[in-house]
């Protein structure tokens, strides 16, 4: 059907009045306006995949990410550290000092591999930690120091989140993960990720 013959049809003359307004004529829709929307749809968008969120502070979007970590293949394998992708506040696309030196980490599985590495395996299913520092060193940048005991025996270690809230574009105000370092030279045996 073309456009031509569908404006001539009675179902677009239903849809589209002419009304006399002040500037010449203006088209008004008179039918009702359908719902493109699911019933279902607020409840869907509650369980959207967990990430960072608005009405989180820089002390929230660390505890929520080392809480992933503890329970990391939790509902799945390795949900945690998807959890710290959605976090991780570097541009895929170019390589990045995430993990201090640096990597191409736009894969997630390259990302998942260096949290499978043994420095940070430490993270994922820990038994314990605790809070060593935490400072704001900008306005909007925050660095958290945390000694993590890991699930394994004698497996401990210190590790620095700074956090950085972002100003403009998509990811206004939102705190994402500049980077998550090791306190030790973690790669010094060389890693392949």
């Amino acid at each position: 059907m073309s456009f031509s013959s569908f404006l001539s049809s009675p179902v677009s003359l239903s849809l589209l009045c002419r009304k006399p307004s002040t500037n010449g004529y203006r088209f008004t829709a008179s039918a009702d306006v359908p719902d493109f929307l699911s019933a279902d749809w607020l409840e869907s968008r509650r369980k959207r995949p967990f990430g960072p969120r608005l009405s989180f502070s820089a002390e929230e979007a660390v505890q929520h990410q080392l809480d992933a970590l503890k329970f990391n293949d939790q509902p799945r394998h390795d949900y945690g550290i998807e959890v710290m992708y959605r976090f991780a506040g570097f541009d895929p696309f170019e390589r990045s000092t995430y993990f201090g030196r640096f990597f191409d980490l736009g894969q997630f599985e390259r990302f998942r591999r260096i949290f499978h590495h043994s420095t940070y395996r430490v993270l994922l299913g820990h038994q314990e930690r605790k809070i060593l520092s935490s400072l704001y060193a900008k306005e909007n940048c925050y660095k958290q120091r945390v000694w993590v005991r890991g699930a394994r025996p004698e497996e401990e270690e210190i590790f620095q989140f700074t956090m950085v809230q972002r100003v403009g574009g998509s990811w206004d105000g939102y705190w994402l993960t500049e980077s998550l370092l090791h306190d030790g030279d973690c790669f010094s045996g060389g890693l392949a990720y």
